[in-house]
């Protein structure tokens, strides 16, 4: 899914135009993205739940040289789907 696709839904849903559509679903991103920094998730109900997790520093491997390289501690998003969604799909 991509921020286009949510844009061509909002603008099929509600007849607005293709600029107020775009506009609309990087918005909807934008906020996703606040909250997520904010609070360390986000729940969608009926859909599903998105956490933030820290990573810790760890040890990899270059594959095209095969030389050891130090990998920073960071953070990934990690999404857990919902009963419902699972049996929707």
């Amino acid at each position: 899914m991509s921020k286009a696709f949510l844009a061509q839904v909002i603008q099929d849903s509600i007849g607005c135009t293709g600029v107020a559509a775009n506009q609309a679903a990087a918005d909807l991103v934008a906020s996703i993205v606040k909250e997520m920094k904010k609070k360390g998730g986000f729940t969608l109900p009926s859909f599903g739940t998105f956490t933030v997790r820290k990573t810790k520093a760890r040890k990899g491997m270059n594959p095209r040289t095969g030389e050891p390289v130090k990998i920073k501690a960071g953070k990934t998003v990690r999404f857990k789907a919902s009963p419902n969604l699972k049996k929707a799909v």
